[in-house]
């Protein structure tokens, strides 16, 4: 899988006509987004039993497929950003989003090597037809794709979240914990952009991340 997105077409008109200052305020708050990975974790030090290190290679493997699909989608949405000013700080949000998603998957790849698993392989494409029949978003906007990584990475963080309490390492608890705080903050960046393009909309719109506080922190379309 390629580390970068390709932009390749120009495509739908857009909602909004921001001003090139406003838009670069959500491409350098993009920036941030790298800063809560998952440098924490030394895959040296993610020993454990038997038992527990089959049980945590099972949760890092679920963890590591949706990475995978994080890394595609962006590619994929790629493709239908249009090289407006929008398009362009979408773009520009993906390739930080992106580079901190290969780095995750690239690391936990590493872990479950070292706890002696087989990490799982990233598939051709994947099925992102719930979010789409959903309102989570959609390929036909730049707006839109901006809405659909942003429900991607709202259900990321979530997972991480939930998951991270089922792993039996200590050191991999802690590293769990900080890629959902950098869903999270992809969540945030996603949400900061809008706001620069004039949306009204908190950057951080509940005090929690999880499935009952979903509907406040996904952008419907």
């Amino acid at each position: 899988m390629a580390n970068r997105l390709n932009l390749t077409s120009a495509q739908q008109q857009r909602p909004f006509s921001p001003s090139r200052r406003r838009l670069m305020v959500g491409g350098a708050i993009a920036g941030l987004a790298g800063s809560a990975g998952l440098a924490a974790l030394n895959p040296r030090k993610a020993r454990a039993g038997h038992d527990a290190a089959a049980s945590d290679v099972e949760v890092l493997n679920g963890a590591l497929y949706y990475e995978h699909q994080a890394i595609w989608a962006y590619s994929a949405a790629a493709a239908e950003l249009s090289d407006s000013d929008v398009g362009q700080a979408v773009l520009n949000i993906a390739l930080a989003n992106q580079a901190d998603h290969i780095t995750h998957r690239d690391t936990l790849a590493q872990v479950i090597r070292d706890l002696g698993g087989m990490p799982v392989m990233a598939e051709e494409s994947y099925d992102l037809s719930s979010y789409l029949e959903r309102g989570d978003g959609g390929l036909d906007s730049d707006v839109n794709i901006a809405k659909l990584a942003l429900a991607l990475e709202t259900d990321a963080a979530i997972a991480y979240a939930s998951e991270v309490a089922k792993l039996q390492t200590p050191e991999l608890i802690t590293a769990g914990a900080s890629i959902a705080a950098a869903e999270a903050s992809h969540a945030t960046t996603i949400r900061a952009a809008f706001v620069s393009l004039g949306m009204d909309i908190a950057y951080v719109p509940a005090a929690f991340v999880n499935a009952d506080t979903r509907s406040e922190w996904v952008i419907k379309v």
